[in-house]
């Protein structure tokens, strides 16, 4: 967890995929701190919140969340994968994600 405790971070590193598909309404994050699949078992059924900001404001904001959730570790890295409301765009790769351990999310 982070220094605050409130979520941990993590790093879209792209959609699950074989050699020729990629399967996008499955994202794979690596979570900070977690380097096998083991202590990845801990973050499953948690909620990911993709936060970015847009161009155009609504409601007075211009940040916007795209809500997930932990569904399974994948691999042996600590790597886990997660579905998102909305898939990811592909210009979320490499950016960071929350994991929050619980909320109140719609």
């Amino acid at each position: 967890m982070s220094k605050s405790g409130l979520y941990a971070k993590g790093r879209v590193t792209g959609f699950q995929r074989a050699k020729r598909n990629q399967r996008t309404n499955t994202s794979l994050v690596q979570v900070e701190g977690v380097a096998d699949a083991k202590e990845a078992q801990w973050y499953l059924g948690k909620r990911v919140a993709y936060v970015y900001t847009a161009q155009k404001a609504i409601g007075g904001s211009k940040v916007r969340i795209i809500w997930g959730k932990v569904t399974r570790p994948h691999g042996k890295s600590g790597m886990v994968r997660a579905k998102f409301r909305q898939n990811l765009p592909p210009k979320a790769f490499g950016h960071s994600v929350r994991i929050v351990s619980s909320c109140a999310c719609s």
